[in-house]
């Protein structure tokens, strides 16, 4: 599972890039499909990033059997799962009961957003009463940022009205409601609080220990920096070595020690690994300071876009090889795939059969299917 060389001023056993990939996979359900739950599956992530409504289906269809969009639409509206930002500040998809755990947690990361952007915005506001102002309206109906700020403007006529709106955002819970984030549907980001459309009040004494081991099973093994980086947070390194004795240790070929829970499953290297295509905004290229455990860094500029878009990639033997993106017109459907690298044979036609499934979930509706490998 793990060799027995040792990197030097680390401790534990040096597990290869491999090895951490693999491990990701299990975790990721992506080794194999599973048969857990939609809600299970979205708690075993821990979160699905979704800055856009879509993303949360194909990262759900490619990690889960037999998948369909209306299981996912139907624990939005029926509020088992909520749309709400939290790690890093970005909107994610997350179950109920998460939210209220999790959401506390993140505070910090919240906070330092808003003062990075509006910070000298803000100065010389009384930030409570426009906290107290701003929860009244999104709970008296749900509202757009701009239809709050413009609100809010009535009574603070001299502080940008999107700045005003970041108050919101920051200090009250708000969560998208639908019809955002239903499959088929469209519209406007509209907000309440998390209390308001669940009926239920953030938790009073929530775990950092808890949140950072769910992280370690989604997405272990880790130095303290991926934690940082995955949620946002920082100085997390004396909550980590409070849980040390709970967690077994390894090290990266670089050196770096890497964090574990005891039973979490690390598969062989040579684990066959089958294509898969990953949803834009993948959390798996979020959630580490370094990713070479599953994107060559040479590769990043071809996902990682100059205005913030991560892009839909696809794996090959379990590591980024390209990019994806679906074109539909009235009566068609087409697979565009750019692949960063020759594929051998029999990978380019294994691809191919997931891409045929993947057009099957995302537009079986269209009459012709298609797909299409542009080049660099």
């Amino acid at each position: 599972m793990s060799s027995s060389r040792r990197a030097k001023g680390a401790t534990g056993p040096v597990l290869e890039t491999r090895q951490l990939n693999r491990a990701l996979l299990e975790r990721q359900m992506l080794l194999r499909r599973s048969n857990v739950s939609v809600l299970e599956a979205i708690r075993q992530l821990v979160a699905i990033q979704s800055q856009a409504p879509n993303p949360p289906y194909f990262a759900l269809w490619t990690r889960l059997e037999n998948f369909q969009q209306e299981q996912l639409s139907a624990l939005i509206t029926e509020r088992q799962v909520v749309r709400i930002a939290l790690m890093r500040s970005t909107i994610h998809l997350v179950s109920a009961s998460d939210c209220l755990e999790m959401r506390p947690l993140l505070q910090p990361v919240l906070e330092k957003g808003m003062v990075s952007t509006y910070g000298k915005m803000l100065q010389n506001t009384d930030l409570e009463a426009i906290i107290e102002a701003g929860r009244t309206l999104v709970e008296e109906q749900p509202r757009t940022f701009n239809e709050l700020g413009n609100l809010l403007a009535l009574q603070w006529p001299n502080v940008e009205q999107s700045a005003l709106s970041a108050v919101i955002r920051t200090f009250v819970p708000l969560v998208q409601i639908p019809p955002r984030g239903v499959w088929g549907l469209s519209g406007q980001a509209t907000h309440t609080s998390a209390e308001a459309w669940l009926g239920l009040s953030l938790a009073n004494s929530p775990s950092l220990e808890e949140m950072l081991l769910r992280y370690l099973g989604a997405y272990g093994p880790a130095t303290i920096k991926d934690m940082q980086i995955w949620s946002g947070l920082s100085k997390l390194r004396e909550t980590v070595e409070q849980l040390r004795p709970r967690l077994r240790t390894f090290s990266d070929e670089k050196g770096n020690e890497l964090f574990d829970l005891p039973d979490a499953p690390l598969p062989p290297a040579d684990t066959i690994a089958p294509p898969r295509f990953l949803s834009e905004f993948d959390n798996m290229l979020l959630s580490y300071s370094d990713r070479s455990r599953i994107l060559d860094e040479k590769y990043k500029p071809l996902v990682f876009t100059i205005n913030g878009i991560i892009r839909s990639t696809f794996l090959i033997d379990g590591f980024v090889r390209g990019t994806w993106k679906i074109e539909q017109k009235k009566d068609s459907a087409a697979l565009i795939i750019q692949s960063f690298e020759k594929l051998s044979p029999a990978d380019h036609d294994a691809l191919v059969e997931e891409g045929y499934k993947l057009l099957t979930f995302a537009a079986g509706d269209s009459l012709t299917h298609d797909i299409q490998f542009n080049p660099l």
